[in-house]
């Protein structure tokens, strides 16, 4: 996730975090339990890749407290090939759960998460604060922006996969077959 090279405002950057998870959101929200569970991505299926987003939503808290205490967040010791070892450990870890609980427990990590960032000093948001990674400078703005192009991918990948975009004609809205319509 990490990497994004735009600096944007605090504002934006958490706007633009916002409107990435939500485009996830509506295109899982037009898919059937059944689709969910299908592989799509290489072996993810979409409840897998939500699995992955609560586990970066977890991480993404844990580097925002570190990066503030001037240190360098310790998932970076994971890294390999387009974190793959550390994707597959997110997987693991917070996967195996129906598709409505797994949106739950999204919605509530993706909270905590901006909960955090919301608490953020302006002037802290995007400071220098002499962390880097392989040469490259690490703030809490860096890693919000590459997480919100990431999801950007995702959604766009969900898109492509489904056909979804906006919600399909005909798509199921009984709570009974599919939890998730019972979000709030």
């Amino acid at each position: 996730m990490p990497g994004s090279s735009h600096p944007s405002s605090k504002a934006e950057v958490l706007h633009a975090a916002r409107k990435a998870r939500a485009a996830i959101r509506e295109r899982v929200l037009a898919l059937s339990p059944d689709d969910c569970a299908r592989p799509f991505l290489g072996t993810w299926s979409v409840k897998d890749l939500v699995a992955h987003l609560i586990g970066w939503d977890e991480t993404n808290v844990r580097a925002v407290r570190s990066l503030l205490r001037g240190q360098l967040p310790a998932f970076y010791a994971q890294h390999d090939n387009d974190w793959q070892t550390y994707n597959a450990r997110l997987v693991r870890k917070y996967g195996g759960h129906p598709i409505g609980t797994l949106m739950r427990m999204e919605r509530q990590s993706h909270s905590k998460l901006l909960e955090a960032l919301e608490a953020v000093p302006p002037d802290k948001f995007g400071a220098d604060v002499g962390v880097r990674f392989r040469g490259f400078k690490v703030t809490i703005e860096r890693l919000i922006s590459a997480e919100a192009d990431d999801e950007r991918v995702h959604a766009r990948q969900i898109a492509q996969a489904f056909g979804t975009g906006r919600r399909r004609a005909g798509a199921t809205t009984n709570p009974k077959t599919h939890a998730m319509r019972r979000l709030p």
